[in-house]
């Protein structure tokens, strides 16, 4: 195994010791739950208790103090519609809920406004903006829509766009082919092929990530390379598949290898139709986005 392979498993053990499983992410409050009933002022009471006080909340967190955990709170409220738009977002009612100060309430809500989720205008206050305005391809709000009531449509939305995305990427990398981004890739495989065999899913999805952002990277266009983000979040948020390694087996690493092997022979096409076979997973996908034409 090679020294980066090495040195990634054991941070990635030694940062999430923690965690109850491998494999296991943060799982929000809400992810499992009905939304409630749409009531006429924000729904404090159906956040979870322990939710109270802000210094005690640790996941999700991204350890980023009070400030990141009252964006993350915030955030998946109104993702999940428990805040919504008929009334405002009062600092003062923040702030006493969550036991904060108004400046870090200020701060989170300059956030929000930054993610389209709300926007603030004198005499009108601070409310929640229409879905349409919201920045989708933030990936806070990836993950925050991933684990909410629309987690289905999140994810459905992601393996669209990947499909559209990542095939082209692969097709382009073929054409740019840097020697230490093509040693990251396959340092990547090797890691995944490893984690596999000690049963380490976490670390398994982490290279999985890692790969797909690279990938997108060496494709030599800066406008994709903006779009890494969206598809390491899609990456990382659980609860359903969003690539051919949904699971981690054997078929997965043998994929990403033969989209290395067409990189490293400079084949654009091979490389394009492995990415299309890894990420062919859901027949609805097949339906929606058309299988590529036979050359």
């Amino acid at each position: 195994m090679s020294t980066l392979a090495h040195t990634m498993m054991t941070a990635a053990r030694s940062s999430d010791a923690s965690l109850a499983g491998s494999g296991e992410l943060d799982r929000y409050p809400y992810a499992e739950a009905h939304a409630p009933d749409r009531m006429t002022s924000p729904s404090w009471e159906g956040a979870d208790h322990e939710l109270g006080r802000m210094g005690r909340r640790a996941a999700g967190s991204r350890g980023r103090g009070l400030h990141g955990q009252l964006v993350q709170q915030l955030g998946q409220m109104i993702v999940s519609g428990d805040l919504g738009a008929d009334r405002p977002l009062v600092p003062e009612e923040i702030g006493q809920r969550f036991e904060v100060s108004r400046t870090v309430v200020r701060e989170s809500l300059r956030v929000l406004e930054a993610k389209g989720l709300v926007s603030a205008r004198p005499n009108v206050g601070t409310r929640v903006r229409p879905v349409s305005d919201w920045n989708l391809l933030d990936p806070d709000i990836i993950e925050w829509r991933a684990f909410g009531p629309q987690r289905d449509d999140q994810r459905r939305e992601l393996s669209e766009l990947r499909w559209t995305i990542e095939p082209l990427a692969a097709r382009l990398a073929a054409g740019h082919g840097r020697e230490d981004m093509q040693q990251r890739l396959s340092d990547m495989v090797e890691i995944m092929g490893h984690a596999l065999g000690q049963g380490d899913a976490l670390t398994f999805s982490r290279a999985d990530s890692e790969f797909h952002s690279l990938l997108i990277q060496v494709a030599g266009n800066r406008m994709l390379g903006h779009l890494s983000g969206i598809v390491s979040a899609a990456l990382q948020v659980s609860g359903g598949p969003v690539t051919g390694c949904d699971r981690p087996n054997e078929n997965c690493v043998a994929q990403h290898a033969r989209i290395v092997d067409a990189l490293a022979t400079g084949d654009a096409a091979a490389a394009e139709a492995a990415m299309r076979q890894l990420l062919t997973v859901h027949p609805e996908i097949e339906r929606v986005v058309p299988a590529p034409r036979e050359h």
